[in-house]
């Protein structure tokens, strides 16, 4: 049977891997959410949407006679993680994940780690600082419970309405970024504590560096958790994967 991959984007991997699936001629589509505006370019044909749940995403992996369902989207993109298991098995296709394996503490390193945004408001009840939000557009709303703060928020796309925030910088930019970049937005600002989810990789890491090279203190979202699933972290093993036959099995590879 001739491949014919689907591949849930959204990340600097994904388009990693769309390029390799490109330059190996196989036929493949990269399907995005469509939050950001401009999305970048993609050697493959894409799709924007969702699916329409479990169910929808099974029949287009049906109707489209999908033969391998590769999930790299976002680690804290968690529904559509556990809509891509549900609707693997469900459709009887093989599903990988192409992960990046989380942050960890280092020497100098002043971390205080949380289970969910929730535990993240909370953790700013007190006096008033300058806090860089490094966790999306969608969370915002959720700090306004703590206004006391001097919010700076940094975005791909320009909003469409002002953020929920009654006291915010807006920075409009696209990474990745550099530690040297992100320190001297740090500064700039004068930022005493930053937030951030613990999204992994390399792409987004340097606001990390750059905090600890400033002596920053740093509350950290871990990731949700997911069913488990078969998982890899380059795509050099997803295309492995690829060459040596997929299976249905859903074991991880590595804990979830």
């Amino acid at each position: 049977m001739t491949p014919n991959l689907l591949v849930l984007g959204g990340t600097s991997e994904a388009s990693d891997l769309a390029r390799e699936l490109a330059s190996r001629n196989l036929q493949a589509t990269l399907s995005y959410a469509g939050r950001v505006a401009r999305p970048r370019r993609q050697p493959l044909p894409c799709r924007v949407g969702g699916f329409g749940g479990v169910e929808g995403l099974a029949s287009y992996l049906r109707d489209n006679r999908i033969t391998h369902l590769i999930d790299a989207t976002h680690p804290f993109a968690a529904q559509i993680s556990r809509n891509a298991v549900a609707a693997s098995a469900l459709a009887g296709v093989p599903l990988l994940a192409l992960t990046r394996p989380p942050w960890k503490p280092q020497a100098g390193d002043d971390w205080l780690e949380v289970p969910d945004i929730s535990a993240a408001v909370a953790a700013l009840s007190g006096p008033a600082q300058r806090v860089m939000l490094a966790v999306g557009r969608q969370p915002l709303a959720a700090f306004a419970a703590q206004p006391q703060h001097h919010y700076l928020l940094r975005v791909v796309d320009e909003p469409e309405s002002p953020p929920p925030l009654p006291n915010h910088s807006l920075v409009v930019s696209r990474g990745p970024f550099t530690e040297a970049e992100d320190a001297a937005l740090l500064r700039r600002h004068r930022i005493s504590l930053l937030v951030a989810k613990n999204a992994g990789g390399r792409g987004a890491v340097a606001k990390l560096t750059a905090a600890r090279s400033l002596g920053l203190r740093v509350i950290l979202i871990a990731r949700p958790p997911l069913p488990a699933r078969r998982e890899v972290e380059s795509v050099e093993a997803v295309c492995a994967w690829l060459d040596h036959g997929a299976s249905t099995e859903t074991v991880a590879e590595r804990g979830v």
